[in-house]
């Protein structure tokens, strides 16, 4: 095994974690369980949809609309028809927005008894992270929804997040169009790792692979090509230019490649840059089983990265 080159500097990242409120301390061992069943986003909902309904104002207010609604409709259409037609319509948009409230209502149940239960803080609403990554890089403008900051279950101290960033573009007309590209990811900071490797990336594969040799041209990292037909089906690895193969290709034993590739939630990857660890998978996880598989699946990735590093 080569030794690795000893650091009494952090590395690059870790001052913008640092100030983005990322908790250092990155792997923990002995993490505690969660003592509290799995809920969801959605656990809360029917309940907050019936203490809204249940409101004396809400109720006045909605009734009072719709019944000027009937009214109005009536006179202006010369039928009682159309003016009950407006007051159902009247009643359909006052359950729609009902709805809605009693969702973001039973979500934000969900997310501070999800923090409560797991000892995280948590930080609602909109914030940042910093660009330590290509993927925090992304987009025109970049955003979370939801922060958990804290010991997260698996034993990696860092930030659980509600991650997206948006991709605008304008047509020759002048029209503006908005794509959202939402991420849960997982942030943390692993020091250890930056006299070995500046960068190591993981995506899950989406193309060809005939095209890999084609695409790579405008690549900036390298190609890491394992020996693994599991490997080369599932994902794409990527190193920096000036970082060793070899060292790469160590990370990735038979054991991790089997992992990834079979027990490991489908969509996870990851990205590693100058220390700073950013677990990632597509879309917005809203249940307390999915975040916590999720944390403990970005906690082995560390892990083993750390091992590798450390050796």
């Amino acid at each position: 095994m080569s030794e690795v080159t000893p650091t009494s500097e952090p590395p690059p990242g870790a001052e913008e974690l640092s100030e983005a409120g990322v908790p250092e301390g990155g792997l923990v061992a002995g993490a505690p369980e969660p003592d509290l069943p799995p809920v969801s986003a959605t656990a809360t909902r029917g309940k907050r949809f019936a203490a809204l309904f249940k409101n004396v104002w809400a109720l006045s207010l909605t009734w009072i609309v719709a019944i000027a609604a009937l009214i109005a409709g009536a006179t202006a259409g010369g039928s009682i028809a159309i003016g009950g037609g407006a007051a159902g319509a009247v009643l359909l948009l006052a359950l729609l927005i009902v709805f809605l409230i009693a969702s973001n209502q039973a979500a934000n149940d969900f997310f501070t008894a999800y923090a409560d239960s797991r000892g995280l803080t948590r930080i609602p609403g909109k914030a940042s992270l910093p660009p330590v990554t290509p993927l925090l890089r992304r987009g025109d403008r970049r955003y979370t929804d939801e922060i958990f900051n804290g010991l997260l279950p698996g034993g990696l101290s860092g930030s659980l997040a509600h991650y997206t960033y948006e991709d605008t573009s304008t047509d020759s007309d002048g029209n503006r169009d908005t794509t959202y590209f939402h991420f849960t990811v997982a942030v943390s900071q692993l020091p250890e790792t930056a006299p070995f490797l500046s960068e190591l990336a993981l995506q899950r594969r989406s193309g060809f692979r005939f095209l890999d040799g084609a695409e790579d041209v405008f690549r900036s990292r390298q190609r890491v090509e394992l020996e693994s037909e599991l490997a080369d089906k599932k994902f794409e690895v990527f190193t920096g230019k000036e970082d060793e193969m070899v060292k790469a290709r160590r990370v990735f034993s038979p054991t991790f490649i089997v992992w990834l590739g079979e027990e490991a939630h489908k969509g996870i990857a990851f990205e590693l840059v100058a220390g700073a660890y950013v677990a990632n998978i597509k879309g917005h996880l809203k249940t307390a089983e999915e975040l916590d598989a999720f944390c403990q699946d970005a906690a082995v990735i560390a892990r083993r990265l750390d091992e590798e590093a450390c050796e």
